[in-house]
């Protein structure tokens, strides 16, 4: 590709080898998604979204600040996911501990929502306190099904981790219609909730502001799962949502997550390829973590 027409591709990774920033990280893994009683497919995103995120130019107006983000960033690693969830989460753990021990910054593209807990479990590894912050259409805090973790598990699981690492968790983007009201407690319990027709950019800041009063020296965690955009701009997704949130509060919201300097990891979930239409979902997530990844940038 010429010069004047630079892509992601042609200069990703190419300044790592002595002061490496961040690294893409592919969890192809939608097992949980299946115990969970949800339609598969989101093991196929993630090539998809990095194969799109490389075809993406930096930022014009930005493109000294991408530029060198993106040159410090490592392509994207697929992991070789089994089919076990326990096994694969245990996997994505030692990558992202690895990358946290090293001072480098982990972004994940899922599969399906135990994507989350596999992320959370490096900052256990490396025995690193995180609060966790998600978007979603859904708490997440089931318990395991006769044993089994899954994609409506990873929350609880975090936060009755014996590491105790988990010191928060708030989502936002709340469907009323998809979540029990134990479960709604539940959350409250350890962090707070948004309802979707309730959430602004306000909403964020505002959780970051009182992160900073209380907890200025802890991390957060960001798990974004597409599946609280409404499905006019998502429809691929494992549960498609009717009323979701605008792809631009999306957006938004991945940016100034970037932005955030205690935000030390990043994760996006339940992408599914096989109900999309058009591309039109992955295309959204591949422009999430560019989004993400500009915010970074920015800091």
């Amino acid at each position: 590709m010429a010069p004047s027409d630079l892509r992601i591709a042609d200069i990703i990774g190419s300044e790592t080898s002595s002061r490496q920033k961040a690294a893409l990280i592919g969890f192809p893994s939608d097992e949980g998604v299946r115990v969970n009683g949800g339609r598969t497919g989101a093991s196929e995103a993630p090539e998809k979204i990095f194969t799109r995120l490389m075809q993406l130019t930096p930022h014009p107006l930005y493109s000294d600040q991408q530029e060198g983000l993106i040159k410090r960033t490592s392509p994207p690693n697929m992991l070789a996911c089994s089919g076990s969830v326990t096994s694969d989460q245990d996997l994505l753990a030692n990558e992202v501990s690895e990358a946290l021990n090293r001072g480098v910054l982990p972004v994940i593209a899922g599969g399906g929502h135990e994507t989350a807990f596999g992320h959370f479990s490096g900052y256990a590894k490396s025995k690193k306190p995180v609060h966790i912050l998600n978007i979603d259409a859904h708490t997440d805090v089931r318990p395991l099904k006769e044993g089994l973790p899954h994609s409506g598990s990873p929350f609880r699981q975090a936060l009755e981790d014996s590491s105790g690492s988990c010191k928060s968790y708030t989502v936002l983007g709340l469907q009323p219609s998809s979540v029990a009201k134990e479960h709604l407690s539940f959350v409250n319990d350890h962090g707070s909730a948004v309802f979707a027709e309730d959430l602004t950019l306000q909403d964020v800041k505002k959780y970051f502001r009182k992160l900073e009063s209380e907890s200025a020296s802890e991390s957060v965690m960001v798990t974004m799962d597409m599946d609280a955009v409404d499905q006019s701009h998502a429809p691929g997704v494992s549960a498609p949502n009717a009323a979701g949130i605008s792809s631009r509060l999306w957006l938004d919201i991945a940016l100034y997550c970037g932005k955030q300097p205690n935000v030390t990891s990043f994760d996006l979930c339940e992408v599914n390829p096989k109900y999309d239409r058009d591309g039109q979902t992955v295309r959204l997530a591949a422009l999430t973590i560019w989004t993400y990844l500009l915010g970074v940038s920015l800091r």
